[in-house]
């Protein structure tokens, strides 16, 4: 009894000193603008004993005495290493130095910039979408960020969804995905409906405001954004994730990854579906999509082979509403598919009034460390897409499809009721190259691409109520067209002294197009382009520096162009001036801009019968503006991020006609051009499990056209989103469940955030003509809502 009396004592002192001798480990870990990582994580090395950081990238963890190794591990190849020895309660902050930054990034650093290049820009990681990722689209997701406006055909954001930056429309917004051009080669847009569910395999995204750096796809005038897809995951993981929502939206996808198998293989991959009916009457969406990718990693090789991609099946609503469809039907109506009487009544709708379209994409990139300071990327890729759009059409012209007249009981018939299909079938391919030489006072790259789109135009007449002498699979158009886009670049960051980096960037871009379409006419023309980039960057000290810079692009017309006349290539000078502050608590980016153009192709505000708008050439125009954005932290459990842009957008001397005369309306204002944008976000973590966030936008007056018509004004909207994430860590089968919600448009507002405005002249009895106008709108759904769960084994 003795013995067990004494052994029993001994255990407890082994205790109390095993206990006395465990200290707590605690600090911060921050990228290279020392701005905190949110959901890296901190683990004890050999031991299961861990932590993540919070979203302000702070952190705290429990070890025992002695020599110590952490190892932080972010979205990254390798992860970082920390050795101490631990006596006493420690601080220890991390940076991330440009040596820990992962490999993936390697392949986007030939068109990405930082703080260190005088480019203003924009960041989001996946940390960041997460919240907020129910199956909206990648628009909608970056709807906060500065001079960002967003709009949903749809009105929920689920569909057919549009972005457009500094007033800029998304033609002008020249997309890469992994550095590989997404925009469609001969319209200049980039369709995300054909890659729903996009955002959960990007890793994060770089938006430039303005010209930018050179890229590899088409001359950015708006922006350009750079997507990244998933990193290469040490660990394996599966992931299984739902949400449901208003409108009957439901979102269902699986991520997984292998891990590195035998240190250097991984495979991943997701599967998504998404449906929703739309906020708008019929506007349906059925979207699924696909990401699979192999990579292969060492000390100085990436290899990554993806192939993604989606098949859309969306009812039209493109044709948005005017006031009198308002009025009459409510702000819900549709007019795509109606059916009318012979006195104007919608008595039906069309079933089947849809688009139809799969697109696949196939990218293999090569990066690889050649030396300390040589590395080298090579990427090859292709593009299929092929789909249609179907459309009833009433009382159509038998001659606007090649068909004759005809008889039925002595009457003569000139037009039909008819179904029909206009089918896009395509190719694009190409290579991207580039390689970087980098030491401690310079880096250099030099690169380019090579592109070719090959592009069929066809039309066919599925049924006719009237038939002529139409036969099976007849084409009653049948176009093709050609693309070629060959650019390369160099660019130099130098660092005259530890303060001061002078910054120089040179493009030649030479595009070929050749088109034959009844639209079009016949084009075949060749752009030779020269775009020259210089500026600076000053370093005040650890938490200030200034950048200043110009940069000039040119741009070839779009397809769409083609068919309002002879258009013009434009050609934007693009002058910034920017101050960046970051500090732990707080980061601060301003910046000013002048974008001066010659010939810019400006919407006019119409739509072409397809519901494309259209463009057109004005001469002399400039935008001129004030960019602002910031975060805050405070006490550890808020964030503030407010940003917003103050802008005067105007056309130089502006000529139309009207009433049969063309007037002079001196300096008016470029449509879709709001002259203030803000955006906010403030975010409480009560704990650290929970984030709840409320988000707001506000987008003043704009002109859907340009003449500064009041019926053209699209009135200003302030709209506000709350959202909510719960993380429950588990010892489990499950590692994590994460639970969201999102509440759209909290307060309800009914707005419209997009719409057109078309004019058209009329003959009086006196032979004079008078100009009339009309508007319509995109309005966007009231208060709704989207829940979801995110289950990880």
């Amino acid at each position: 009894m003795k013995f067990l009396f004494t052994s029993l004592i001994f255990l407890c002192v082994s205790a109390q000193l095993c206990f006395a001798q465990e200290f707590t480990i605690s600090g911060k870990f921050t990228d290279q603008e020392n701005v905190g990582v949110p959901g890296a994580s901190v683990l004890l090395q050999k031991t299961n004993n861990g932590t993540q950081t919070d979203a302000y990238g702070n952190y705290e963890l429990t070890v025992p005495a002695g020599k110590q190794t952490l190892v932080f591990r972010f979205s990254a190849q390798n992860p970082i290493t920390k050795t101490i020895n631990v006596t006493q309660n420690t601080v220890l902050d991390v940076q991330i130095s440009e040596d820990d930054v992962m490999l993936d990034e390697v392949l986007v650093s030939a068109i990405r910039v930082t703080t260190e290049t005088p480019v203003t820009f924009s960041n989001l990681s996946a940390e960041e979408i997460a919240p907020r990722n129910l199956g909206q689209d990648i628009p909608v997701l970056m709807n906060y960020l500065p001079s960002v406006v967003t709009t949903s055909d749809a009105g929920a954001g689920v569909g057919y969804t549009g972005i457009r930056v500094r007033g800029s429309d998304a033609t002008r917004v020249n997309v890469t995905i992994n550095g590989i051009p997404y925009n469609d080669s001969e319209s200049h847009g980039s369709f995300w409906v054909n890659m729903p569910d996009f955002a959960s395999s990007v890793e994060n995204l770089q938006l430039q405001r303005g010209v930018g750096t050179s890229t590899n796809g088409a001359g950015a005038f708006g922006a350009s954004l750079n997507l990244l897809t998933d990193a290469v995951n040490e660990d394996p993981y599966a992931e299984i994730s739902g949400s449901v929502g208003s409108f009957d939206t439901r979102k269902a996808n699986i991520k997984f990854s292998s891990g590195l198998l035998n240190d250097h293989v991984e495979i991943s991959g997701r599967l998504s579906r998404i449906k929703s009916d739309g906020y708008i009457d019929r506007a349906s969406s059925d979207l699924e999509s696909y990401f699979l990718q192999g990579s292969y990693v060492d000390d100085n090789t990436l290899i990554k082979a993806l192939v993604f991609g989606g098949h859309e099946i969306t009812y039209q609503s493109w044709n948005g509403v005017e006031n009198w469809q308002i009025e009459q039907y409510g702000r819900t109506f549709n007019s795509a598919g109606a059916i009318y009487d012979t006195d104007g009544n919608v008595v039906d709708y069309y079933d089947n009034e849809v688009d139809d379209y799969k697109q696949d994409h196939f990218q293999l990139h090569w990066n690889e460390q050649l030396t300390a300071n040589w590395n080298t990327n090579l990427a090859i890729h292709y593009t299929r897409g092929r789909g249609f759009f179907e459309q009833y059409r009433q009382d159509e012209d038998f001659s606007d499809y090649g068909l004759a007249p005809i008889e039925v009981s002595d009457e003569t018939i000139q037009s039909t009721d008819l179904i029909r299909r206009r089918w896009l079938s395509n190719h694009f391919y190409g290579t991207t190259f580039s390689a970087t030489y980098e030491n401690e006072t310079m880096e250099f790259i030099a690169g380019g691409a090579w592109n070719k789109y090959e592009g069929d135009h066809f039309g066919e007449i599925i049924w006719a109520r009237y038939a002529s002498d139409s036969e099976i699979r007849d084409r009653y158009y049948d176009d093709t067209s050609t693309k070629t886009d060959f650019n390369s670049f160099a660019k130099l960051n130098y660092k005259v002294t530890n303060n001061l980096s002078l910054y120089g960037d040179l493009q030649y871009r030479r595009v070929t197009y050749e088109a034959n379409g009844e639209d079009t006419g016949l084009v075949d023309d060749t752009f030779n382009f020269f775009n020259p980039k210089a500026g600076l960057t000053y370093r005040l000290n650890d938490a200030n520096n200034l950048y200043a810079s110009y940069a000039r692009a040119n741009r070839e017309p779009n397809r769409n162009d083609y068919e309002s006349g002879s258009p013009e290539p434009e050609t934007l000078n693009d002058f910034e001036l920017g101050w960046r502050y970051a500090t732990p608590t707080t980061k601060v980016n301003a910046n000013v801009y002048y974008m001066r153009y010659k010939n810019q192709l400006v919407l006019t505000g119409e739509l072409n019968d397809v519901g494309a708008p259209l463009r057109e050439n004005v001469g002399d125009s400039y935008r001129l503006g004030l960019e602002v954005d910031a975060t805050f932290f405070f006490a550890d459990k808020f964030l503030l991020k407010p940003n917003f842009a103050l802008s005067t957008n105007k056309n130089l001397d502006f000529y139309t006609q009207i009433d049969g005369n063309v007037q002079d309306l001196g300096d008016t204002n470029i449509s879709y051009s709001p002259n203030f944008v803000a955006g906010n976000n403030f975010t409480y973590l009560p704990f650290d499990n929970l984030q709840l966030s409320f988000l707001s936008k506000f987008v003043s007056v704009q002109y859907l056209g340009n003449t500064d018509t009041e019926n053209s004004k699209l009135d200003s909207y302030f709209v506000n989103d709350f959202n909510v994430q719960y993380t429950i860590e588990t010892n489990s089968f499950f590692k994590q469940i994460v639970l969201s919600g999102l509440v759209n448009n909290i307060f309800d507002a009914e707005y419209s955030s997009n719409g057109y405005y078309y004019t058209y002249d009329g003959e009086n009895s006196d032979g004079s003509i008078t100009t009339y106008d009309g508007t319509g709108y995109y309005p966007q759904a009231g208060i709704n809502f989207l829940l979801g769960a995110t289950i990880t084994f």
